[in-house]
């Protein structure tokens, strides 16, 4: 990925640290490919019904990996705060996800893949949080 010499090429520097920001850009972005790759494999699964909840999930988690991914990456002028928030609702969305594709794990592998790429997209999150300033 280019996060870390983009970061590196940048103007300004990151306020947060840039190992903990790029593994959290990056895990962002893997993850929603994840969610994304997911939900068209569930689309393609015979039970497909039993997968309707899952499919949801991984398009909220795809459009919120995404955008935070796209918002970490913007160091010009950020708003903490909101990035707080948004790492918080990033977070949040890939534990009910991962909870989800988790259950699904056992029979369908692109489940298991997903679940675990919102675990450490989770945990990337979590670490972002106590790195951004107060």
């Amino acid at each position: 990925m280019y996060a870390r010499q983009m970061l590196e090429t940048h103007p300004r520097k990151p306020v947060a640290d840039a190992d903990v920001l790029v593994a959290c850009i990056e895990a962002c972005h893997a993850c929603a490919q994840s969610c994304t790759a997911c939900a068209d494999a569930c689309l393609g699964e015979q039970e497909i019904g039993m997968l309707i909840r899952c499919i949801r999930l991984n398009q909220d988690c795809e459009d919120i990996c995404a955008i935070t991914g796209a918002m970490l990456s913007r160091q010009t002028e950020p708003d903490w705060h909101l990035m707080r928030r948004q790492l918080e609702a990033c977070a949040m969305s890939c534990r009910i996800c991962g909870d989800e594709c988790g259950r699904h794990g056992d029979r369908h592998a692109h489940c298991r893949i997903c679940a675990e790429a919102c675990r450490a997209c989770e945990e990337a999150c979590n670490r972002m949080i106590t790195a951004v300033p107060a």
